[in-house]
């Protein structure tokens, strides 16, 4: 193990640390000083001598990843970004917590360069490392899966601060257990355990042993105790022999216990709640900065020879850059084909002629969207090898396998049914959906692969603060939710999604995309593929659905809304609007109606995100605000419709729960059927005034 190298400088650049933290929080007057205050002495030692970055150069590949899962205490990270030369200055720190600042409450990934993710929730951090440690594994496994241990370009390790918030939420349990399943000997998490959160001392609400709790996932445990001798004496060799055997630790995923006092030295609020999540007030910053031997008349006071003995690491840094850039010149000239590669998925870019590998339907053939989006994944296997997913243990009803490829699995748990290995493609997040968000999330972010991840679309609910936040960071992950309506039939109203539709469109940023067929599907998922800057939802059927004429145009499907079958005449007096398995709905009602003599013409409209992108002359071309008669038919609540069917348009929805019946009973129970979207066409043209009746004599 290196050596550590502790002076008086880097005793000095903790206390400045410290003393920052105190007064950001105090000029900001609110915020978390005191986990920032214990922590110095660990997050100095990760950034000064521990990890492997290039301050130079944030996005290096190369580098080692670094995630505050306990975003609540930004100051512990946007401090070492100022310290070691990521371009934070001390007027970005006395901006903590204000408008346009690059210091926001919590970090923000692409606010502020230094950040690998955007934390707030407690515990998505944990799994956004755990996702980070899998894709490093998988782009090993497809660029470099020959070299010896360590000796690949591609070999960094993931390291992680959590809280004892981050702990106690159900998540950390998920990607924990998922983490140690996976023998991800390349992520280390540091649990700082101090006691204390908003309500004061954990004992209230904590009492289990959390080593003891890891120890049983399968983690490689340790503890460092910063108390144990009775006074509070920060032991930092201890830390550092820690942190060294935890990366030498490969075959497990590494778990300290790193027992500080929080708000230390401060005299009377340190292991306290108070100093939590509050400024300590300015007699408390000032008998602190006495303890320290700090001018208590000065704030934020980084003496020169402090701040240029933190900035040496961008010295180291860009030495060990240099030293891995010999190693990766050496691994492109040796593997020219994969360094192309490379090159193109870290780019985000799709290889010429993918489209090419897209299936397509007959029209007249009966097929699920679900299974339909399955022969997509599988048809794109070996045109986008950065492509990869799986599902929360219904792989065989999400249809999320791609045939023929490999698990992603330590050999030893490889099953009959899913052979496989550690750099296999096949994800299997068991029954974690919450946790599978975050791991999701995680891949996306540490680059070079792009992640997929099923369940049920009732279970989507379990996701949502992650898939939030990967509306929130812009991330290309695509979600495959399956058996997205009372379609679903038998299982019953537990199963079957009514809110969950609008609810998600609610979402700034995620779009929502419920195909009407199978080459609706493929459509989808190509216009999907074909963004890079934000997630995606892909609703669908457990169901059969016919394939229709039309629906297979990837232009029209990426407009979000277009007509699928317009009025004989071409002149419309109503528009029936139609989603996923009712668009088959209002194309019966278009039947009946134009039978009876009233142009009708069929809008299937997707992705209402897509569409609502759209300029007004194109949204004109296909709902006219000139045909006041409208009808939308989804089945799920009418939330949202509104806004396309106008005052004068009828929405045909559920506003209840389902029941466990057969699908087809369900539809017709509950009033989900052509000829009540015929009635409710004529509603709509009622309500215009265009329902004049005739003469019935005298």
């Amino acid at each position: 193990m290196p050596a550590l190298e502790w002076s008086d400088l880097d005793r000095r650049a903790v206390d400045v640390v410290r003393a920052l933290a105190m007064d950001a929080v105090e000029k900001a007057g609110s915020g978390h000083p005191g986990t920032a205050m214990s922590l110095a002495p660990a997050a100095y030692l990760l950034f000064q001598q521990v990890m492997r970055h290039d301050p130079s150069d944030p996005s290096w590949v190369g580098r080692d990843r670094f995630v505050l899962s306990a975003g609540h205490s930004s100051l512990t990270l946007y401090i070492q970004l100022f310290l070691s030369g990521y371009g934070l200055s001390l007027d970005d720190l006395k901006g903590l917590r204000q408008w346009e600042s690059l210091t926001p409450a919590h970090p923000e990934h692409g606010h502020t360069i230094g950040v690998e993710t955007t934390t707030g929730p407690l515990g998505q951090g944990i799994g956004n490392a755990v996702g980070m440690a899998m894709a490093a594994r998988r782009e090993r496994g497809l660029f470099d899966p020959d070299a010896a241990p360590g000796a690949s370009p591609f070999d960094h390790h993931i390291w992680c601060i959590a809280s004892e918030g981050d702990i106690e939420e159900g998540i950390s349990h998920e990607v924990s257990s998922l983490a140690a399943h996976q023998r991800l000997g390349n992520l280390t998490v540091v649990f700082d355990s101090n006691h204390i959160s908003i309500e004061d001392d954990t004992q209230i609400a904590l009492s289990e042993d959390v080593v003891a709790r890891y120890e049983a996932y399968g983690w490689h445990t340790q503890t460092v105790d910063w108390t144990q001798t009775g006074d509070y004496v920060e032991d930092v060799e201890a830390l550092h022999q820690a942190l060294e055997a935890a990366r030498a630790e490969t075959g497990r995923p590494s778990f300290i216990r790193l027992r500080t006092i929080i708000g230390w030295p401060a005299p009377n609020k340190k292991n306290t709640g108070k100093i939590h999540g509050s400024a300590l007030g300015a007699d408390e910053v000032a008998a602190t900065k006495k303890i320290l031997g700090f001018d208590v008349e000065k704030s934020f006071d980084v003496p020169a020879e402090v701040l240029e003995h933190a900035r040496e690491v961008v010295k180291r840094g860009r030495a060990v850059r240099a030293e891995w850039d010999e190693l990766y010149q050496s691994w492109r000239e040796a593997n020219p084909e994969r360094a192309a590669e490379f090159d193109r998925i870290s780019a985000r870019r799709l290889p010429d002629g993918w489209t090419g590998a897209l299936p397509s339907f007959e029209v007249g053939s009966s097929i699920a969207t679900r299974k339909a989006s399955g022969e997509v994944l599988s048809a794109l296997a070996p045109v986008l090898p950065e492509l990869w997913g799986g599902s929360a243990d219904l792989a065989e009803s999400n249809n999320t396998t791609m045939k023929g490829e490999p698990s992603f699995v330590p050999e030893e748990f490889q099953t009959k049914a899913f052979p496989g290995g550690p750099y296999g493609r096949t994800l299997h997040f068991g029954i974690r959906e919450h946790g599978m968000g975050a791991i999701l999330n995680g891949i996306a972010l540490h680059g070079g692969t792009r992640p997929y991840g099923g369940t049920f679309l009732v279970f989507s609910d379990y996701m949502r603060p992650a898939v939030r936040l990967a509306a929130l960071m812009g991330l290309p992950v695509t979600y495959v939710w399956t058996h997205d309506s009372i379609g679903l039939g038998e299982d019953g109203p537990t199963h079957q999604p009514v809110e969950q539709l609008w609810s998600l469109r609610a979402i700034p940023g995620l779009d929502v995309v419920r195909p009407a067929d199978a080459n609706e599907t493929a459509a989808a998922w190509r216009v999907v593929l074909q963004h890079n800057d934000r997630p995606a939802a892909l609703a669908l059927t457990r169901q059969n659905l016919p394939v229709f004429e039309g629906t297979g145009d990837a232009e029209k499907v990426a407009r979000g809304g277009y007509v699928l079958r317009d009025a004989s005449d071409g002149q419309p007096s109503v528009i029936l609007i139609g989603t996923g398995s009712e668009v088959e709905i209002a194309l019966g009602a278009r039947e009946i109606l134009e039978a009876e003599g009233i142009a009708t013409r069929v809008v299937s409209m997707p992705c209402v995100e897509w569409f609502q992108a759209q300029d007004a002359a194109y949204r004109q071309t296909v709902v006219p605000t000139s045909v006041r008669a409208r009808v939308a038919v989804e089945a799920g609540i009418s939330l949202g419709w509104r806004e396309f069917v106008g005052d004068e348009g009828v929405v045909v929805g559920l506003e209840h729960f389902g029941a466990s019946a057969p699908y087809k009973t369900l539809y017709e129970q509950f009033g989900l059927t052509a000829e009540r979207v015929a009635a409710a066409a004529k509603a709509s043209l009622a309500k215009t005034g265009a329902d004049k009746g005739e003469t019935t004599g005298n």
